[in-house]
């Protein structure tokens, strides 16, 4: 059975590793002619912070606030030049868990994410969002490598 994508998800934090997974999402959505639902996570669980959430939460939504505008139209150029239906939101949380919730809330069929090649001692530390994602997704979830970003 071949699989049928109407909803693919694709987080972006507006990097190289994830704009290589908004290329390879909006070409899925092409052909399946599906809609792109692309995210933006502000990271506020400060859960690393020795001060209160709320001194820094503020700040913290300003910041990513801004990034997610740029990550979000760099998606939307791409969705656009593609003729290819997007949704884009902006969440706020711990960044695997807003997208698993995000990704059950609006059945999405795919979630395809970059994957940034993190140093092994930081990966084992703090752990990946995308393997969290995909350890944990109800859906299939592409990753898609800085590898495939490079021309030989």
């Amino acid at each position: 059975m071949t699989p049928v994508y109407e909803r693919i998800l694709v987080p972006t934090d507006g990097r190289g590793p994830s704009t290589n997974a908004v290329r390879h999402a909006v070409g899925l959505a092409e052909t399946y002619d599906a809609t792109v639902h692309a995210v933006f996570v502000i990271d506020t669980s400060t859960s690393w912070l020795t001060v209160s959430k709320s001194e820094v939460h503020d700040t913290l939504w300003e910041v990513g606030r801004k990034a997610s505008e740029q990550a979000l139209q760099g998606v939307e150029t791409a969705a656009a030049d593609a003729g290819v239906d997007l949704v884009t939101e902006v969440l706020e949380g711990t960044p695997a868990a807003a997208i698993l919730a995000y990704a059950a809330e609006n059945d999405v069929d795919l979630v395809v994410m970059g994957t940034h090649g993190h140093p092994e001692i930081e990966r084992r530390l703090l752990g990946s969002v995308t393997q969290k994602v995909a350890g944990n997704a109800d859906v299939p979830v592409m990753t898609v490598s800085d590898a495939t970003e490079r021309s030989d």
